[in-house]
């Protein structure tokens, strides 16, 4: 059994010119994503403006106890 160096290994292999395009599903998903992301920072932004502008240890935890809590449903 011989053993070729890797270059001529990979030498008949063909590489795509441009990336393959994203299925709708995976578009729509991570549209969504984006746009509760986004919708979480002004949530985040429109508390702090509210709470003085200063991000102190108490306004950390009260943003977590918020936004980052999920609600029981027990």
């Amino acid at each position: 059994m011989a053993y070729a160096p890797l270059a001529l290994a990979l030498a008949d292999i063909a590489v795509p010119a441009t990336p393959a395009r994203k299925g709708f599903v995976v578009r729509f998903l991570e549209a969504l994503a984006t746009a509760r992301q986004h919708a979480a920072e002004r949530e985040i932004a429109r508390f702090l403006s509210t709470s003085g502008g200063k991000f102190t240890d108490d306004t950390e935890r009260e943003i977590e106890r918020r936004f980052l809590s999920t609600p029981s449903h027990w």
